[in-house]
């Protein structure tokens, strides 16, 4: 793999999506949006598995827009838990392309999440320990 060791991926591989051409802007850059909702899927995921239930997106705590996708790369998501609190839980996202589905890759968005836990009735509740 073509990757500077120092500037490898944080976290876990979470999602991987190929960024079709419906998904572009006029200048065929794959719209910021689509980018953010894989990113906001992915940080769901890792924080599911972590309450053990149902969360919602309730921030994004920041966001940096890097590098642009484009048609074609495939999008690697990574996550990683940065904070537990009692019913909210903070998400680390990192986003990767690699390169005309090559082994090339390059982080294009990194950002930070913030879910929470839901009940049955659809209002807050405690997230379980480990």
């Amino acid at each position: 793999m073509n990757v500077d060791p120092q500037n490898e991926p944080s976290g876990a591989l979470t999602i991987r999506t190929l960024a079709m051409p419906a998904d572009t802007n006029p200048a065929g850059d794959i719209f910021g949006g689509w980018v953010m909702s894989q990113m906001d899927i992915a940080g769901a995921i890792a924080a599911v598995e972590r309450v053990r239930g149902r969360v919602v997106t309730v921030a994004v705590d920041s966001m940096t827009f890097i590098a642009p996708v484009k048609v074609g790369d495939v999008l690697c998501v990574y996550t990683a838990i940065e904070r537990v609190g009692t019913t909210s839980i903070t998400i680390a996202v990192e986003a990767w392309a690699r390169r005309n589905r090559l082994a090339d890759r390059v982080k294009v968005t990194d950002g930070r999440f913030v879910y929470v836990a839901l009940g049955e009735d659809g209002g807050k509740r405690a997230i379980p320990a480990v």
